[in-house]
């Protein structure tokens, strides 16, 4: 089939009022934005508490095991924050007798990351501990926004939604240590 210069024209002036009629229209609102995923209350809470453990598992290692000062610092504010944080959601699913499980069991995912963290030394251990944090908190930061804008209970919402500023102070705390290295 071959297009005369007249079809090529049509063609071109169709392709660029395209994006011109998608900027006359008016967007949406943001409140109108709706979750790209939805997290119910036991999936949060067992994501949470196996998360929440393994910041505080793994920052004592680095008390014990970093070499660098900043480094340790950063994990004082994470074990500080975290044993806050995991104090709080338990008073709030103790009252609504949806306790936590105790003793508090890794998912695998963060058991084998504390292993490599266990077996890492020196600077390796450092490098591989400020990897995992940035990643743990990258993941638990998108976990809250997501549970605080789409949650179904709304006290563990709010849980979330005040956390969540903490979670991204450590993310913050924890890159300009990496940027020091």
């Amino acid at each position: 089939m071959k297009f005369s210069n007249l079809s090529y024209l049509a063609l071109s002036v169709a392709l660029l009022a395209h994006p011109l009629m998608a900027q006359e229209q008016k967007p949406k609102p943001a409140g109108d934005a709706t979750s790209m995923m939805v997290v119910d209350r036991p999936t949060f809470v067992s994501v949470v508490s196996s998360a929440n453990e393994f910041e505080i598992k793994s920052s004592e290692l680095a008390l014990q095991n970093a070499s660098s000062g900043d480094l340790k610092q950063a994990a004082k504010m994470i074990i500080a924050d975290h044993q806050k944080a995991g104090e709080k959601l338990k008073g709030i699913l103790d009252k609504k007798e949806a306790p936590l499980p105790s003793p508090i069991v890794l998912s695998p995912k963060h058991q084998k990351m504390l292993d490599q963290l266990q077996a890492a030394k020196g600077k390796d251990f450092d490098t591989l501990y400020l990897d995992m944090q940035v990643q743990a908190h990258l993941e638990a930061i998108a976990l809250f926004r997501t549970y605080a804008g789409s949650g179904d209970d709304q006290t563990v919402v709010g849980f979330a939604k005040e956390t969540l500023p903490s979670l991204e102070t450590h993310l913050s705390h924890v890159k300009m240590v990496v940027a020091k290295q």
